[in-house]
């Protein structure tokens, strides 16, 4: 993996989001819990869609324990601006308590999910 750019932690309440860009495809590494008050964290993360150049978005969920019907909505939102940007979304790393919730509304029939990141970026 190459390393272009990488932007310091963002602490929101009880969410810390990382922003690192490998090779053209932005790796958002999230920690804590994704809820009500902390989903915007992962909106304001989320990189500028551009449909000239696609807009490619891991989204490493390997530190999130919970995650409610917030955080399933932005990242819904989240694939639907990289589809529109001629891109796609894909997730790593979830744990067995947030994959139940992403599988119970349908989330990764729309953004597939990987076991890790590296996998992710090599899909």
């Amino acid at each position: 993996m190459h390393v272009v750019d990488e932007l310091s932690a963002m602490d929101h309440g009880e969410l810390s989001v990382t922003r690192t860009d490998v090779d053209g495809i932005t790796v958002l590494g999230l920690r804590g819990e994704i809820d009500y008050e902390s989903a915007g964290a992962l909106t304001r993360a989320m990189p500028p869609a551009d449909p000239t150049a696609g807009s490619r978005v891991v989204v490493d969920l390997s530190g999130v324990t919970f995650m409610d019907s917030s955080g399933i909505n932005a990242l819904i939102a989240a694939h639907q601006a990289t589809r529109a940007a001629q891109g796609w979304l894909r997730l790593a790393g979830v744990r067995d308590s947030v994959l139940r919730t992403v599988q119970l509304v349908g989330l990764d029939t729309l953004a597939t999910c990987h076991p890790t990141v590296r996998d992710a970026l090599a899909a």
